[in-house]
C-alpha cells in the first residue's frame, strides 16, 4: 500500500459526457469572458484521490445523482440544485462522495495531474473525516461574499481550505479556470465553514 497522500485531478469540463455540459460550460464561459473584457479559459472540473497507509478514497461532487444507490458510491452528502424544492427529484441532486477503492470516470483526460497536495497522513484524515460536513448549499446559486455559484469546484476547495492547506499555490493548469473555487473558499473561511442544511 502506497503511503498517505492527497492528490488534485483537473479535469476538462464536460469531459467524457455527452456534450450537453461541455458544451454549456462553453457558452458560460464565453459570456462571462465577454461581461469581464478578457479571453475565454478552459474550464475545469476537480477531484481528490486520498490516501491513508491502508486506504484510497475517491473524493468529488457529481451531479445529477445516477441513481438511489447512494452507499455503493460512497455518498456522504446530498444537496439541491438550483432550487431546494425540486430536490427531492434526483435529477435535481447533487452528491458528494467519499468512495472507497472509487474511481473518477474521466481521470484519463486530466490535465497536469495527479498534483500533490501533502503526504501527511494526519491531513489526509482530517480531510476525509470533514467530508460529511461539506455544506449543502445549492448548486449553481452565488454564494454571498464570493461573487460566484457553489458547484462541484467549491465542494473540493472548501475541504482542501478547511484542512488548512495553502489555498494561494494551488492553481488551474494554464489557460483555465475553475468556477466556483473561491466560493469553497470565502465558505470555509467563514466562523462555522458552513451555510446550509442538509437535505434530509
Amino acid at each position: 500500500m502506497n503511503d498517505a497522500a492527497i492528490d488534485l485531478y483537473w479535469i476538462p469540463l464536460g469531459a467524457g459526457g455527452n456534450g450537453f455540459v461541455q458544451f454549456n460550460g462553453r457558452v458560460y464561459e464565453a459570456t462571462k469572458a465577454r461581461i469581464e473584457r478578457r479571453e475565454s479559459l478552459a474550464l475545469y472540473h476537480t477531484a481528490l484521490e486520498v490516501r491513508t497507509r491502508t486506504e484510497r478514497f475517491i473524493v468529488e461532487n457529481a451531479w445529477p445523482s445516477p441513481d438511489a444507490n447512494t452507499s455503493t458510491r460512497g455518498v456522504v452528502v446530498e444537496g439541491p440544485v438550483f432550487s431546494r424544492r425540486l430536490a427531492r427529484f434526483r435529477p435535481f441532486r447533487y452528491e458528494v462522495r467519499r468512495w472507497p477503492e472509487g474511481v473518477i470516470p474521466d481521470v484519463g483526460e486530466a490535465v497536469e495531474s495527479p498534483r500533490r497536495l501533502s503526504a501527511d497522513l494526519d491531513l489526509a484524515q482530517v480531510l476525509l473525516d470533514l467530508v460529511p460536513s461539506v455544506p449543502a448549499l445549492t448548486w449553481g446559486r452565488d454564494v454571498p461574499g464570493a461573487g460566484e455559484m457553489w458547484n462541484s469546484n467549491s465542494v473540493i476547495a472548501w475541504l482542501l481550505a478547511r484542512c488548512g492547506l495553502a489555498m494561494g499555490s494551488i492553481q488551474p493548469p494554464s489557460g483555465g479556470r475553475a468556477p466556483g473555487w473561491t466560493a469553497g473558499i470565502v465558505m470555509a473561511r467563514r466562523p462555522n465553514g458552513n451555510g446550509a442544511e442538509k437535505l434530509g
